[in-house]
């Protein structure tokens, strides 16, 4: 093996350790707070504590049970939001006269949090999950709406004077060139999304409804067990970056098939 091979090797396997070195920082980091900190166990409570007893909700389900219930929140209203912002964006997107009227009213509910629509959300649709989905809702269907518009402005107009020549019909040019060209910056504001959204759910569940990590860590803050609040923290970390991850894979996919098709 020459020395080429061998450093590049060494080099991929460093930046895969890197981000455990990171994480184990942080516990080493934790554990001296715990320790010396002066705070007790049940206000801060260190690695060990919270590990053994994140195994106690693994082990009697609560743990997987709060999580499966989040993810169903968001995954509903996540597809709600991308069901209807995507093709919305995209008509934005062509017809310039309906983005005249639209968009201002698009950036003027926008910049409002989703949090703010608690009170409402609880008013029209009562406690359970459909509050947390709307609120789900409307944390990505605004952004993905302003994300597809930009994208589909941004086609190269060459594109579309080459379609009008084949006399390509409406359905054809969306079909065949408007998402294919599209579909890296879509598939990036899907990834910046669907993080506000876990971050959205986890807020609506301590309010709205009776499930979930949101509701796990109000639940256990008013038991006073902070290792079970940080279980819940935990959680959301682990399921935030695996979903950030699943999306960052799909955005490389979708990426290298664009890069095929336009060589």
């Amino acid at each position: 093996m020459s020395t080429k091979v061998r450093k590049k090797g060494e080099k991929k396997s460093y930046a895969y350790l890197m981000p455990f070195l990171g994480f184990f920082a942080l516990l080493l980091v934790w554990d001296v707070l715990a320790r010396f900190s002066g705070w007790s166990r049940e206000v801060f409570p260190g690695p060990v504590v919270v590990l053994v007893s994140m195994g106690e909700l693994l082990a009697d389900g609560t743990l997987i049970r709060h999580t499966v219930a989040s993810l169903f929140r968001v995954t509903v209203g996540f597809y709600l939001a991308a069901g209807l912002g995507i093709p919305m964006g995209i008509a934005l997107g062509m017809m310039k006269t309906a983005r005249s009227l639209i968009n201002p009213l698009i950036q003027f509910l926008r910049p409002i949090s989703p949090l703010a629509w608690i009170p409402l959300a609880m008013l029209w649709f009562g406690i359970g999950d459909p509050p947390a989905i709307f609120l789900i809702f409307l944390s990505s269907f605004f952004s993905l709406v302003v994300s597809t518009t930009i994208a589909v402005d941004g086609v190269n107009p060459t594109y579309f004077h080459v379609a009008a020549n084949f006399n390509f019909s409406r359905a054809e040019i969306i079909a065949r060139l408007v998402i294919p060209a599209i579909i890296p910056e879509v598939v990036t504001a899907l990834r910046m999304t669907v993080t506000i959204s876990w971050l959205v759910v986890v807020a609506a569940e301590m309010i709205a409804v009776q499930s979930g990590l949101g509701f796990l860590i109000l639940d256990s803050r008013n038991a006073l067990r902070m290792d079970y609040v940080m279980d819940g923290m935990i959680a959301i970390g682990l399921v935030g970056l695996t979903l950030d991850f699943l999306m960052r894979q799909l955005g490389d996919l979708e990426a290298a098939r664009w890069r095929k098709m336009t060589h």
